[in-house]
């Protein structure tokens, strides 16, 4: 995967195709998304924003979710994106709806597209979800999903520990072996044959989640399926980038050396530099 830190100089005179893609995540996670978009879209410019300042927001109440997740989507805006990506499950199952309803740029999170791979995905009707404990005590996964099929088994299980253990490289070994069996065992013996994985750093984990639960599950990463409705998008609108390769700027609120210490893990290869910054200002 190759990698720029230049994403395009956008101003408001610069046509709406070429201008960036805007993802913002509350910390590292979301770079998965961003490596998605980069396979999907090679010729888009991408702006990444993680508030590693007030990292994590799953365990913060609604009405701070609520006020970060405006500030990084504001310092997006005054940077010229045509599209934002909310690229952190509790910011998508918390506060996108008021976003929508406060921004007029396209707003796409996690959570929808997530559900509609899920959907696509089960055949006995048995559907799990892991994820943050605010991204699960939101209800946003099971209440799209029971809307969509009343019929469905869905059964959803907090795991804050897979967080910090991503964080840390921690992907494979006997503690996350037995991280797994205390937060997936309950699935595994409810017979799921789809798991979503409600949060941008569980792709990491893929290969060990799929050990675990067996070949036959299906495993829904809604970093791909973002980065399919993000192209959907953009091709309706007529905002496709087609020419040239895209680049990469990445900005945070804390640490920049450790986020890019950290980050070839999430992103699959160096992002350039990282460039410190302040929300809400």
């Amino acid at each position: 995967m190759t990698s720029s830190n230049q994403a395009g100089q956008s101003d408001s005179s610069t046509p709406l195709n070429d201008r960036p893609i805007g993802v913002f995540d509350s910390g590292i996670g979301g770079l998965t998304v961003v490596a998605a978009l980069r396979r999907r879209l090679p010729s888009e410019h991408l702006i990444y924003l993680g508030d590693t300042a007030r990292v994590p927001y799953g365990t913060k109440s609604a009405a701070s979710v609520n006020r970060y997740a405006l500030e990084s989507a504001l310092f997006l805006l005054n940077r010229q994106v045509k599209l934002i990506v909310v690229a952190c499950n509790t910011v998508s199952a918390v506060a996108l709806p008021r976003l929508r309803n406060l921004l007029s740029v396209p707003l796409i999170g996690v959570v929808e597209p997530g559900v509609a791979a899920a959907l696509r995905s089960t055949h006995g009707g048995a559907i799990g979800i892991i994820g943050t404990p605010s991204t699960v005590a939101s209800g946003a996964y099971q209440s799209r999903l029971s809307a969509a099929n009343p019929a469905l088994s869905v059964l959803a299980k907090a795991c804050p520990l897979l967080v910090p253990m991503a964080e840390e490289g921690r992907l494979d070994g006997k503690l996350v072996d037995l991280t797994l069996r205390e937060y997936l065992g309950g699935l595994k013996r409810a017979s799921i044959d789809t798991l979503i994985l409600g949060c941008t750093h569980y792709p990491l984990f893929k290969p060990a989640i799929a050990k675990f639960l067996g070949a036959s599950i299906s495993l829904v990463d809604s970093a791909e399926t973002t980065a399919e409705q993000v192209e959907s998008i953009l091709l309706r609108e007529s905002l496709l980038r087609t020419h040239g390769p895209g680049g990469i700027k990445v900005f945070v609120t804390d640490a920049p050396r450790r986020f890019n210490l950290t980050a070839r893990r999430f992103y699959g290869s160096s992002i350039g530099a990282v460039r410190k910054v302040t929300l809400g200002d």
